[in-house]
């Protein structure tokens, strides 16, 4: 097992000489592999999320899935963030006050998206977010977008086009025909995009555990005032019942790949650690053709395909 060493032991240890320089690059090292193991991990979460997101929304509705995910994430965390709440200042609440409401819009949009069109469709379109967080982490935390990243992120740029695009010519008029939920996706990965970053910037300012709790704390508030007045509560417990696993299963996966991300990019950079985590897509789609008996025509074939291959030689990157 190796060592963890705390900033000011590791600090104590420099100045004294015992932290030698293999001491040093074993450390590194060991972040680096933790870092990119919760990259990973998220997104293998966020794929079976998805996937059972899409489920729960079709199932229960947008907002009552958008409440299961953001009140388990509350419950569940706040035994490990409730120490740290008084340490917050003005400029950590309005961050994090920005990031939940973004995160609210976003999801809606996401979830709709996933509700109404076809998960293979839905989530190279998604995939939007990562060209969109790289950019984002460019202009506000200072990354560096190599030639090569910019044409891997074109081409997923081209995929995303024939992905979204159902027409069985590949022209494009003053009438689309753009597939079913495809429009509401690209939306909601603007919305995604900020708020990869901005879960990147509040975990590396405050906490992982604590921006993820505020977040979803959030989200589940907003989700409840929108049930009371839709009057929805009636239904959603006895939806919550008929749809537990369906349910339960959504809000675990969900709130492991934000915290497992969250974690990620106090490590690594957000341009990394989306890029990496962006590969749930590929998960979310063969699951969804797998299960779903999805089938799509072949300009979407080739479309997901481009998609997924731009976006795993970004993670290669």
């Amino acid at each position: 097992m190796g060592r963890v060493y705390s900033v000011s032991r590791v600090a104590s240890l420099s100045k004294s000489g015992v932290f030698t320089r293999q001491n040093k690059q074993h450390i590194y090292m060991t972040h680096l592999s933790i870092g990119l193991l919760c990259a990973f991990l998220a997104a293998l979460c966020w794929g079976f999320g998805d996937f059972f997101i899409q489920k729960a929304t079709r199932t229960i509705g947008t907002y009552q899935a958008l409440f299961c995910i953001g009140a388990l994430g509350s419950v569940a965390l706040l035994p490990f963030v409730s120490s740290t709440l008084h340490v917050l200042s003005g400029h950590d609440v309005l961050l994090l006050l920005l990031l939940g409401i973004i995160t609210t819009i976003a999801a809606v949009f996401d979830f709709e998206a996933l509700k109404r069109g076809k998960i293979a469709v839905v989530e190279p379109v998604i995939s939007l977010e990562l060209p969109l967080t790289v950019a984002l982490s460019i202009s506000l935390a200072g990354d560096i977008l190599t030639v090569t990243q910019g044409a891997l992120i074109t081409l997923v740029f081209i995929g995303i086009i024939l992905t979204i695009t159902s027409h069985p010519q590949y022209t494009f008029s003053a009438r689309l025909f753009i597939e079913r939920g495809a429009i509401i996706a690209a939306v909601g990965a603007v919305g995604l995009a900020l708020v990869n970053t901005l879960v990147g910037i509040a975990s590396r300012e405050t906490l992982p555990l604590l921006t993820i709790w505020f977040t979803h704390t959030f989200v589940a508030l907003t989700s409840a005032i929108v049930l009371l007045l839709q009057r929805e509560w009636p239904s959603f417990l006895t939806n919550v019942r008929r749809n537990a696993g369906v349910t339960l299963a959504q809000s675990v996966f969900d709130n492991a790949g934000w915290i497992a991300y969250a974690f990620a990019t106090t490590v690594l950079s957000i341009a990394v650690a989306n890029t990496i985590a962006e590969t749930y897509v590929i998960l979310a789609v063969i699951l969804g053709i797998a299960f779903n008996g999805e089938r799509l025509r072949t300009s979407q074939h080739v479309g997901i395909a481009l998609a997924i291959i731009g976006v795993l030689a970004l993670a290669g990157l």
